[in-house]
């Protein structure tokens, strides 16, 4: 099995580039939207870590903002009782799909957090400043300062970069990075058979 992690900065268009390989996708985001709406064990960790903000279940995510944007030492605490129980989740995808001949991993902090692995294949999505700050003011809770905190929290893009197998530039039409994303895939999937697996 080849795995694939789709790193980049906030808003550069990770999940996106993830869906065009049409492999199965751990989508941390995804994963964490479902324990705040369904864990009550997360929920009643939280309220005792964060009294002030995490009032009633399912976790609101303006609660969540507001901790983070009062404090930045808050985005240590949740992260502190909601990674392991992502790190649980994608143990449990990489089992699932353990006969397929490729995953991807759509994680924010996949380095940061050392869930990749030595072989993993690293593909960088870079887009320009324009287009992210388009995407992010897409997004419900759009918050300035919140997105602040939340680059702070990335490893420094250039290093992401430098660690990377490959950078796609996610600047185009959808019909242009789907033939990026399919160049890519045929590179990885042709290379399956060089002593790198």
């Amino acid at each position: 099995m080849i795995r694939v992690g789709i790193i980049g900065g906030i808003g550069s268009g990770k999940s996106f580039i993830s869906k065009l390989f049409g492999y199965p996708v751990f989508n941390a985001d995804n994963e964490v939207k479902l324990i705040y709406r369904k864990n009550k064990k997360c929920f009643t960790k939280l309220r005792k870590k964060l009294p002030k903000f995490i009032k009633s279940f399912p976790i609101k995510k303006k609660e969540l903002i507001s901790a983070i944007v009062s404090d930045k030492k808050n985005l240590k605490l949740i992260s502190s009782v909601v990674h392991p129980l992502v790190r649980d989740k994608m143990k449990k995808f990489i089992n699932k799909n353990k006969k397929r001949s490729m995953i991807i991993f759509d994680i924010p902090l996949f380095i940061e957090n050392n869930l990749n692995k030595k072989k993993d294949i690293i593909i960088f999505v870079n887009s320009k400043s324009s287009k992210v700050l388009e995407r992010l003011k897409k997004r419900p809770n759009f918050n300035e300062k919140l997105i602040r905190s939340l680059k702070e929290s990335q490893v420094m893009l250039s290093k992401k970069r430098k660690l990377s197998n490959y950078v796609i530039n996610n600047n185009f039409s959808i019909n242009v990075m789907k033939k990026k994303v399919k160049l890519i895939k045929e590179e990885i999937l042709n290379e399956r058979n060089s002593s790198r697996y």
